[in-house]
């Protein structure tokens, strides 16, 4: 790997630029070893580098939009290198990877048993804009601060969670009716101070939204849970996860544009955001309340 200087441009605060080797495995068409531990590396650097730029609240976001585009230069790329660039311009943070490959990169339909073909639909998903240059050589895409811990908080930005109690579901309609029965069991065991009608009514529009959205029709193989957790702060954390990675239309599905359900979580009092898993092969819808005078 080698740094040099960002190229200066208009807007350009900060800038990290590298260069890194490729080392296909030529026998198979999955990364190599030396390949696949690129993504890591990669997102240690930029953690790194947002942290001294003191933008810690892009870095969750950021570092999965770098993974998804160096992994896919990493697979398609045909350079012996492939360059990275990272830099702030205002207020916006940009990565660009050039992979030496002038064939544009398209967003697939992957099918429900691939394990590839979703890291675009992230891309699209996540960023607030996305492209490819002209020679399609290298693919970039933008992110504002508001699209940091704002619309995707994670796990360790909420205060230390005290207790939490897990709910399995099925992966079917009646994960609604259940987790509403088994959610007043658990949070009567947890002692939460506050609304515990409402809690329930979030947690049920919550799975209602996992049922519908997070879910593919015919497939066996999916799981759905979600856990209640109390924090120092005596919020209430709840957490619906589905194996569906992307949420392109959140801010809508909130507002009530493009449906009621979330909308109606948030009528309740609830602060909703969503993050990935950290494997990609998922995410996680949270609602976060704060306690309250208990309504008898």
């Amino acid at each position: 790997m080698t740094s040099a200087p960002a190229t200066q441009q208009d807007g350009v605060r900060q800038a990290l630029e590298l260069s890194i080797e490729r080392c296909p495995d030529p026998d198979t068409d999955g990364l190599s070893a030396a390949d696949a531990a690129w993504p890591q590396r990669l997102r240690r650097i930029l953690r790194a580098g947002l942290t001294h730029w003191a933008r810690p609240d892009l870095v969750d976001t950021a570092e999965l939009l770098l993974t998804e585009l160096v992994t896919n230069a990493l697979r398609h790329g045909h350079g012996h290198d492939i360059g990275v660039r990272i830099y702030l311009q205002d207020d916006n943070l940009a990565i660009e990877v050039n992979d030496g490959s002038p064939h544009v990169p398209v967003p697939r339909c992957p099918g429900p048993d691939d394990e590839n073909g979703r890291g675009l639909l992230l891309v699209e998903a996540l960023a607030d804009s996305w492209g490819v240059s002209e020679d399609g050589k290298t693919t970039w895409c933008t992110l504002p601060p508001s699209k940091g811990l704002s619309e995707m908080d994670p796990v360790a930005a909420t205060a230390p969670v005290l207790r939490e109690m897990p709910l399995e579901l099925p992966a079917d309609g009646s994960a609604v009716t259940i987790a509403r029965v088994s959610g007043r069991t658990k949070l009567t065991m947890l002692d939460w101070p506050g609304n515990v009608h409402a809690a329930i009514d979030v947690l049920g529009c919550l799975v209602d939204n996992a049922v519908a959205h997070g879910l593919t029709a015919g497939r066996a193989d999916q799981c759905l849970s979600a856990r209640l957790g109390i924090t120092e702060a005596r919020q209430l954390i709840i957490d619906v996860t589905d194996p569906n990675p992307t949420f392109p239309n959140f801010t809508e599905a909130v507002d009530g544009t493009t449906g009621r359900g979330l909308w109606n979580a948030r009528q309740h009092g609830a602060h909703l955001s969503w993050f990935v898993a950290s494997d990609f092969h998922g995410k996680t819808v949270r609602a976060t309340l704060e306690p309250g005078r208990v309504e008898l």
